[in-house]
């Protein structure tokens, strides 16, 4: 797609780009994606199977899986950095953590940063000047118009569908694309919601550049997600999320008893540290899904299969030019 403006920037052949989903997208599913085409991204806790809450043990841990995704491809990926809050001293949010591991990162040489949880101007331009392409995520217009002051090269449109962690606002992938593609000049990613070539056709027509899916990968051989995970997902069916508040942010999850008692337990007052017990580490690494946390988008009910991460892609690029066909063949025609 030699006219795509995604494509060029980031020297990718497809317009897809594998969404950082915390714990289970490391070196091998990256790979994995950069070779098949696409732009793969690593997720904060990538490779990791213990938690910790030392800064400099998370910024190494990041450095070896970098060290290994550059070992297995030659291709563009992208890292993840949560930019957090100064206030916040946990391992997800926290500023300290994102300060090391930027510095790590760029030690390494990253070619691609994905920045998000967090004001964009904060590491843009130390990032820009060391020739790192950077990519942000919004939930709204005003903010993807903040991120292109700030000089970020795109913006990832976040959906209302998407899962995992994403902002309070509630405006859908259907309506923010569109909204966004009118009030800024850099590219756009289609976020939340899509999972094959129905989705990526969809997001160009609304006048994204690429996609940024992130369940679709989950099904797949090379992710790092629980064997019980991946069953989880492909096993779904139609309203199978639901979105949970925390505070400052928003999680949409596979239905299960955890995404039940969180917000009982939010009710009844329970304290911070009661809430977090680490659940997505307890699902997505331990395997367990019925009281654990498995951060999952709307598309889940659209995917049967656990796959290649390359057969993902391909499959969603042999079948664009069928959609768009059928597309043409059902617009109405301009003679009487």
């Amino acid at each position: 797609m030699k006219g795509n403006r995604i494509c060029r920037l980031l020297g990718i052949r497809y317009p897809i780009v594998q969404a950082p989903m915390n714990w289970i997208t490391g070196a091998d599913l990256v790979a994995a994606v950069s070779n098949a085409g696409g732009l793969g991204t690593l997720g904060p806790n990538a490779g990791a199977d213990t938690i910790t809450s030392d800064v400099d043990e998370t910024a190494e841990r990041l450095r070896r899986q970098i060290r290994k995704v550059k070992s297995l491809t030659d291709k563009p990926f992208s890292v993840n950095f949560l930019i957090g809050y100064e206030k916040w001293d946990m391992s997800e949010v926290g500023r300290r953590f994102s300060q090391r591991c930027i510095e790590v990162a760029l030690e390494e040489g990253i070619p691609v940063a994905t920045t998000s949880v967090g004001p964009p101007q904060v590491y843009t331009r130390l990032l820009k000047e060391a020739g790192v392409k950077v990519l942000h995520a919004v939930s709204t217009a005003a903010q993807a118009q903040k991120a292109e002051k700030a000089g970020v090269d795109a913006v990832i449109c976040e959906g209302y569908e998407g899962g995992g962690h994403k902002a309070l606002t509630e405006l859908t992938t259907m309506s923010i694309v569109p909204m966004v593609a009118d009030a800024v000049k850099i590219p756009i990613l289609a976020a939340g919601g899509i999972a094959d070539a129905r989705g990526l056709v969809a997001a160009l027509a609304l006048g994204a550049d690429g996609v940024h899916m992130g369940t679709r990968f989950i099904a797949t051989h090379e992710s790092d997600a629980h064997p019980n995970v991946k069953q989880a997902v492909i096993q779904s069916r139609d309203d199978c999320t639901v979105t949970v508040n925390k505070y400052l942010v928003a999680g949409r999850d596979l239905r299960n008893r955890f995404t039940t008692k969180y917000p009982e337990m939010m009710a009844q007052g329970t304290s911070v540290e009661g809430l977090f017990q680490h659940p997505m580490y307890r699902a997505l690494v331990r395997g367990d899904v019925d009281d654990g946390e498995i951060p999952c988008g709307q598309s889940a009910g659209t995917i049967d299969q656990i796959v290649s991460a390359a057969e993902v892609i391909e499959s969603i690029m042999q079948e664009t030019r069928a959609v768009m066909k059928r597309l043409e063949a059902r617009m109405p025609s301009n003679h009487s």
